[in-house]
């Protein structure tokens, strides 16, 4: 009950960073055009960098070792990405395209399905990633509420959707905790799909909305955003 318990706390908290991001973004005003358009672009960069560290220091590894470095694990990192292209491609046909909402989806759900599965097996990494998913979703909440207003929705419509986001995260959560503990297959492929996933979005949507011409700061929010992640890393190593 209490490993239960802990994973409804550590995902619901991941979750409420979505609107926090969007409460963030509703009260950011900058007057200059110029200095607001940097600021969302390095916020989408530093994004950016923290899934790359979530990817590079959390998942990938732990799902190499949950499959003993089968080969087979190439395999499923490539199907995660040619997945997700499909998924892209679909939503793009259908006109449904919203790269920061789909990016924000399609990573907390298979990472909320992942940090469950690593409680239950007593992995090490299970409050790191849970701090990442946080961390990530704070960036993306903003990014989203200025993506889904940007389109003409109102800010009360896009509160609504963040909120009724967050209790995805301990849904999913407690299905990992309870069915993938054991499995440890089934586990280290959902997080090498997820990976793969991801990545795609990185550099299909992400990345391509980070360069401003003439200004070259705003892609330092990557590094930065690695940084942390690795910074959580070395700090349960020390």
């Amino acid at each position: 009950m209490n490993g239960i318990l802990n994973i409804i706390i550590l995902t619901a908290a991941a979750g409420v960073c979505i609107p926090f991001g969007a409460i963030v973004a509703n009260h950011t005003r900058i007057q200059q055009q110029w200095l607001d358009k940097e600021f969302r672009h390095s916020v989408i960069a530093l994004g950016a960098g923290i899934l790359l560290g979530a990817v590079a220091i959390v998942l990938v590894p732990d799902a190499l070792e949950h499959l003993d470095h089968s080969p087979w694990a190439i395999a499923l990192l490539l199907s995660g990405g040619i997945t997700f292209y499909f998924l892209e491609k679909y939503l793009d046909i259908h006109r449904r395209a919203a790269p920061q909402l789909t990016g924000m989806l399609l990573d907390y759900v298979p990472e909320s399905l992942a940090l469950g599965g690593l409680a239950a097996s007593g992995a090490d990494s299970t409050l790191l990633l849970a701090v990442l998913i946080g961390l990530q979703n704070i960036p993306e909440g903003f990014n989203t509420y200025k993506e889904l207003t940007d389109a003409g929705r109102s800010s009360r419509k896009v509160y609504l959707l963040m909120f009724a986001l967050v209790p995805l995260g301990p849904i999913f959560g407690i299905a990992g905790y309870t069915a993938l503990g054991d499995k440890h297959d089934i586990l280290g492929g959902i997080m090498l799909i997820a990976s793969g996933g991801i990545l795609y979005l990185i550099f299909q949507d992400i990345a391509p909305q980070i360069p401003i011409r003439k200004h070259r700061g705003p892609p330092l929010g990557a590094v930065i955003g690695f940084a942390i992640a690795m910074l959580g890393t070395v700090l349960t190593q020390y």
